[in-house]
């Protein structure tokens, strides 16, 4: 893994952390603020966390990244798992000399912040879920199969968009098992415990309505199911349930995420 000047904090660094059989595009905006890293959706970029960066100001540290294959630099590789996202937070803290670190996650993003945090607990500060990580039995056989075809009829825009950096150099098959692992990670069973043993402040941000691929009330049955994770752990709470959808929800609703990263800070006692 290269260190990439790591120890120096005070100014903003862009540049390529090397992880495994690949590497990693970072921003670090610097400065001696507390570290937020922030993790992005599944097949979504850094560039989407630019308002609530915006909305939260500079006193913090902000350090943003694109996933393997994801953006216009971030390299391919082998390993597309689940495990392997969660290393790569690892492997760009290293690489950013970050030792403890508020983490914002959306979506896919959220659980791995869930995973981190909870693997974590000394290196934590907190974590900001937004519309992720929500327990919920939805992939089935069929469930399988809808995000099978869903990304293999996507096919014919991967040329069009993958220069622009809004796909991923993945192919449909890639995405579409990254995809229905973490359908398996998300069930009750799986995710459940993960959020039962966080000893850590988290505050999720929940959006409203459906979100790309999802049909009828779907989204809102899977985050009816935070009732019973707020319930059993005294460390979690819904900081703010916003108007807009999931895909909408870092544009529409940015301040509401702001609000809870604010949250998860104030509560800190290191």
């Amino acid at each position: 893994m290269t260190n990439n000047n790591a120890a120096t904090t005070d100014s903003k660094w862009t540049g390529m952390v090397e992880v495994d059989d690949t590497a990693l595009a970072v921003t670090d905006t610097g400065g001696p603020g507390l570290p937020v890293v922030y993790l992005n959706g599944q097949f979504a970029t850094q560039g989407y966390w630019r308002r609530v960066i915006g909305e939260l100001g500079p006193d913090l540290r902000h350090i943003t990244y694109d996933e393997r294959a994801r953006g216009r630099k971030s390299k391919r590789s082998a390993d597309y798992s689940f495990e392997a996202a969660v290393r790569d937070v690892d492997a760009v803290l290293a690489a950013r000399g970050v030792d403890r670190a508020v983490l914002v996650g959306w979506s896919y993003g959220a659980n791995v912040a869930a995973h981190w945090a909870n693997r974590n607990p000394d290196r934590t500060v907190g974590a900001v879920l937004v519309d992720g990580a929500q327990p919920f039995d939805w992939l089935d056989d069929a469930m399988e199969l809808r995000i099978r075809k869903m990304f293999r009829r996507m096919r014919w825009l991967m040329p069009l968009l993958r220069p622009t950096g809004l796909l991923p150099r993945m192919t449909p098959d890639e995405m579409a098992d990254s995809n229905i692992e973490l359908g398996k990670l998300a069930t009750v069973a799986e995710l459940g415990p993960v959020l039962d043993a966080i000893t850590v402040p988290v505050r999720y941000v929940v959006a409203s309505g459906t979100s790309l691929g999802s049909k009828g009330d779907e989204q809102e049955r899977i985050r009816a199911g935070l009732t019973e994770v707020t319930a059993r752990n005294e460390y979690i709470k819904v900081s703010a349930k916003v108007p807009s959808n999931h895909g909408a929800i870092l544009r529409k609703d940015f301040r509401a995420v702001a609000e809870a990263v604010r949250e998860v800070i104030a509560l800190d006692r290191p």
